[in-house]
């Protein structure tokens, strides 16, 4: 960076508007740029329906014509801003704005360019750098640490829904059969598969009486496992959330309420106090 005092002190403005929030007009820029991502994400959405984009061709293109050239003007800035540019521009972010505004200007000079539209879409993601939601990442990663602690427990227990989507399905056809839709076994399992996420397409339905009864029998089993996975999982994270300490505590058969020693272990009360040890 440039030793000028002027220099540095133009470049120090810009740098607390653009990435600071504790200032009114870095709150603004904000505020404004949060406005322009979601303007030029809708304008993405209208220009996919047929429908709007031949109404209204012209003024989306304006539209978005305006959109690319600020997008542009502000990953310009952010680069001369930079004390890392070359940083900046190898970052998440710095590839986020390169391909938000890539696609407009490609469109002038590639011939079915407007495929690759879609990827302004992904202007979205910036949202995060200003609602600065990058500290989230740390709870994020207890859920990630959770799944991964859960995972053998979810492994077996939609193995074990497969068998009895197999078996259902299979019992489904034996008694429907093919002059009710159940065509085949893999039908019948997709079937199956269907109604227990309680998805329920209704292409395919029992019409025999101990089939719409298999079937009653199947859609209650399907709104008790939406629950098992997700208790799993919950159990874990909560499990994740318990202070080290604590938990350090807990490996010593320790109350976790009162911190007093319990010497049985197989105890499940606490002796001074009746806390739960499990």
């Amino acid at each position: 960076m440039s030793s000028d005092p002027k220099q540095r002190g133009w470049r120090e403005k810009l740098h607390e508007i653009i990435e600071g929030t504790h200032t009114p007009m870095g709150k603004l820029f904000d505020i404004g740029l949060l406005v322009l991502i979601l303007y030029s994400v809708i304008i993405v959405m209208l220009e996919s329906v047929p429908r709007i984009n031949t109404k209204y061709h012209d003024f989306l293109n304006i539209s978005e014509w305006v959109v690319t050239i600020l997008f542009s003007i502000e990953y310009i800035t952010r680069i001369i801003i930079a004390k890392r540019p070359k940083r900046y521009i190898s970052s998440f972010f710095g590839v986020i704005d390169l391909l938000s505004t890539v696609p407009k200007y490609l469109s002038l000079f590639l011939v079915g360019s407007q495929y690759f539209t879609a990827l302004r879409a992904l202007r979205l993601l910036r949202v995060f750098r200003i609602l600065k939601l990058v500290r989230f990442v740390g709870e994020s990663n207890k859920l990630i640490r959770a799944l991964r602690a859960s995972r053998t427990k979810i492994l077996i227990f939609v193995f074990f829904m497969l068998i009895v989507s197999v078996l259902l399905g299979t019992l489904m056809y034996l008694i429907e059969g093919p002059e009710h839709g159940f065509n085949s076994i893999p039908h019948s399992v997709y079937w199956t598969i269907v109604t227990l996420t309680t998805v329920g397409y209704g292409d395919i339905s029992p019409e025999t009486g101990f089939g719409q009864f298999i079937a009653s029998l199947i859609m209650i089993i399907g709104y008790g496992i939406i629950a098992v996975p997700t208790g799993i999982v919950t159990a874990e994270f909560a499990k994740d959330s318990i202070p080290s300490k604590k938990r350090n505590r807990s490996t010593e058969n320790t109350c976790l309420v009162c911190d007093t020693l319990i010497r049985e272990p197989d105890a499940l009360f606490c002796h001074k106090c009746g806390s739960n040890l499990r």
